[in-house]
């Protein structure tokens, strides 16, 4: 192997890695995660970060050996199935434990991993690939490295798959480096998300304070918990029924009561919100609603553009529209757009409408709060058939 220069080796080595292709959720793998699930909720620095004991749940053996059983993969005893070889994982760098659930979506397919994570620092971070050296996971390197390093050049070289999370020009750059003739890439490229309400559902009959706290507090996970950075945080907030101004009010005051509880606010935000809002007027019929203060911004719009993915702003700036129905949300609905957030539509009616409209667009839709939920079906695509292969042994047929 080349050498590598400028890099962090935060858990493993390259020569120590147990390259063994396994099936998909092998005991052993899940034994492992299920030991850093433990390690982690001991840990008493866990607890400060909601994202790390999310995480230490998912990798619970309960919750693995459930994913098992549902898994497409794992139910037919008649195939043979095996992981990939080397899957090579360069992390985001806005979701600090992102690189953690690549990680686990590798190991569960069978694989040997090594990944990249962000430059920034991030307790979690430290949190979790601690307590993968302590229990010394042997199918995992994690390192740390700046852009003027070769190690995309030499890890891209011995990947089987290589998995990608981050913008349109990451991607680019790293495709820079040559891959195997047989591998090939897992793109999570930058996506755009939105949200739909049923203004209907949402009003004082059907929600008491409690659950209407309950709902804001889900929505402020979906959004402000990443400062609306991840791929899956919606930005646009699409209102549908025949109550939309009373339910408007009661959700944006339940939104700005626990967001002023739990935000904290950047100066450097108000800049931005103010340069978005220009942007968008000069682009667009705006009408900004009136809100408490710079931690809530609510842009109105009268129309749908096609561009309106290009309009967004973090820490808290939401396009809203008006909508007769989740039809009228069609027509803008292309392949960036990943995740549709949820409140008061029940399922059938979501799954006409995705089919009745044909959507190129759109792969996840989920209630408010589990947008951030990591899933093995990510971005439309089931990752424990992607990081794996098929070994077809075919019967012979001998004629008489």
């Amino acid at each position: 192997m080349k050498e590598i220069n400028n890099i962090e080796w935060l858990h493993g080595s390259i020569g120590a890695l147990d390259e063994r292709p396994l099936v998909p959720f092998a005991e052993e793998v899940i034994e492992e995660l299920d030991a850093l699930s433990k390690a982690l909720m001991r840990d008493p620095q866990s607890r400060l970060y909601p994202d790390v004991v999310t995480f230490a749940f998912f990798c619970r053996r309960g919750n693995l050996m459930k994913l098992r059983e549902q898994s497409v993969v794992s139910i037919q005893p008649s195939v043979i199935r095996l992981g990939r070889g080397i899957i090579f994982h360069i992390a985001p760098s806005n979701v600090p434990v992102n690189f953690a659930y690549s990680v686990v979506a590798g190991l569960l397919a069978g694989n040997t991993n090594v990944v990249r994570v962000s430059q920034k620092q991030f307790p979690q971070v430290d949190i979790i690939v601690k307590h993968m050296r302590e229990i010394e996971m042997k199918r995992l390197a994690v390192v740390r490295y700046p852009h003027e390093s070769n190690a995309n050049e030499v890890f891209s070289a011995m990947s089987d798959v290589r998995v990608i999370w981050g913008g349109d020009a990451t991607i680019a750059t790293i495709r820079q480096n040559a891959i195997p003739p047989r591998a090939f890439d897992i793109c999570f490229a930058d996506r755009y998300s939105l949200a739909a309400i049923n203004s209907d559902e949402l009003n004082t009959d059907k929600l008491n304070p409690e659950n209407l706290k309950q709902l804001a507090e889900r929505f402020y996970n979906d959004t402000y918990l990443f400062d609306q950075n991840a791929c899956s945080a919606p930005h646009l907030v699409v209102w549908t029924g025949n109550h939309v101004e009373e339910a408007k009010k009661l959700f944006w005051n339940a939104v700005q009561q626990v967001t002023e509880q739990k935000y904290q606010f950047q100066d450097v935000m108000a800049v931005d919100k103010l340069t978005a809002l220009y942007k968008q007027a000069c682009a667009m019929q705006t009408h900004e609603e009136e809100t408490k203060n710079n931690i809530l911004r609510r842009v109105e719009i009268n129309a749908l553009p096609q561009d309106i993915d290009s309009f967004r702003c973090a820490g808290g700036y939401f396009s809203e529209y008006t909508a007769q129905s989740l039809d009228e949300i069609a027509p803008i609905v292309n392949e960036k757009y990943q995740t549709l957030a949820y409140y008061g539509f029940d399922k059938q009616e979501l799954a006409d409408f995705v089919l009745r409209n044909h959507l190129n667009g759109i792969d996840r839709i989920v209630p408010f709060g589990e947008t951030t939920a990591f899933s093995l079906i990510w971005d439309g695509m089931n990752l424990i058939e992607r990081m794996s292969r098929i070994v077809d042994i075919q019967r012979t047929i001998i004629k008489k």
